[in-house]
This record gives structure tokens, sequence and C-alpha cells, in this order.
């Protein structure tokens, strides 16, 4: 499944210099009238996983860091939404679960989301926004207990992201500065909060 989602990003991804659009406006591609783009980020994140085991719910939080790939159309001045691929790194952290020793547990993540984003204001250069998404986490949640073994889950959940943000047009590409929240239905709950610094190169 992961390997055939990655690769459907790849053709989405590669979809623009492909594209038989025309031109306007010297070497801008257009898609059915809409101006694509592709998007790459990276940053960090607080990661908390709500865990259940041997009837008690502990908190598990580690920092991680993530790293998104996208590729989107401008719908019009002020919207536009995207399909974005997120990896990140492990988060491992520890905890004591009633009579249970110290339980390790280690959460692997990559969430596929189409997002939407509305750019507030009528500025040119310098523009907030926000942003939601929907679509899939795919979770890889490893269980070791010292002296009996491990147990490993990898499950395909829901995942939804609300960001905020500001966004620095340069007309060819544009930085964008965000704060993400993104929840993952694993488990009792995995909550991520974190930021990003990305680039968008526009056709």
């Amino acid at each position: 499944m992961k390997k055939v989602v990655i690769s459907t990003l790849a053709v989405l991804i590669a979809s623009p210099a492909l594209a038989t659009g025309y031109q306007s406006q010297g070497s801008s591609w257009q898609m059915f009238g809409l101006d694509p783009y592709i998007g790459i980020r990276g940053g960090a994140s607080y990661s908390n996983l709500n865990y259940n085991y041997n009837d008690h719910k502990e908190t598990l939080s580690d920092m991680v860091f993530q790293g998104r790939a996208a590729m989107g159309l401008e719908i019009c001045d002020t919207v536009r939404s995207e399909i974005e691929w997120s990896i990140y790194s492990k988060a491992k952290d520890s905890a004591r679960f009633g009579e249970a020793e110290d339980i390790k547990i280690e959460t692997k993540l990559q969430t596929l989301l189409w997002n939407s984003y509305w750019e507030i204001g009528g500025y040119h250069m310098v523009r907030p926004f926000i942003g939601l998404g929907v679509g899939a986490a795919f979770a890889d949640v490893k269980r070791e207990i010292p002296d009996v073994g491990h147990h490993s889950e990898n499950k395909t959940r829901f995942s939804a992201m609300g960001t905020l943000g500001v966004t620095f047009d340069m007309k060819k590409f544009a930085v964008d500065l965000a704060a993400r929240y993104n929840y993952v239905d694993i488990n009792s709950g995995l909550h991520n909060f974190g930021g990003d610094i990305g680039i968008r190169f526009m056709f």
C-alpha cells in the first residue's frame, strides 16, 4: 500500500513537467486554467501518543523531525489546494503501565493529506494564511517489554491537520512559515504540534 501511494505521489509531482497545458505570461505553466506548484518543507514537532496497555493509559512524548513534499494548484489569488506526503522521524519514549515494568514505545509515522489554504489580506508579498487538511496516516507502533519481547502494529488510520502561517511571495517561488497541529487516530490518539519552513516553486 505504501509503495503504491509513494508511486502515485511521484507521478503527481512529475506531472507539471509532462503536462500539455498552455503557457501564459512568459514561462508560467497552467493546468486546466490553474497554476501548479511543487512544495518542499522541513521542520520539527512535538509528538504526544496516548497509549493503552494493561488497562492503563499513559502519554508518551518525543521531539521529532519532519519532511514534507507537496504538489498543488493555485485556484485563485487567495486559495490553493495540494496533495502532501509527510515523513516523521521515529518517536521514542517509555512509561510504566500499572504493575508492568518500564515499557518502551516507538512510533514511525507517515501521512498523505489533501490540504487547502486560504491566504488572508490583500498584501502582495507577505500574506498570512490558514489551512485544513484531511487524509490517511501510516503508523508503525512498536512496544518492547524487558525480558518479554516486542510487539509491532502497522495501521492505516484517519488523519487531520490545521495550519497557521505566513507566506512570502516572490512571484516565481514562495517561502512559507507554518505552525501545524496534526491528529492521527491510532491507539487513544496521537497529537503532533510543530512548525516548518518550506519553499514552493510556481510553474
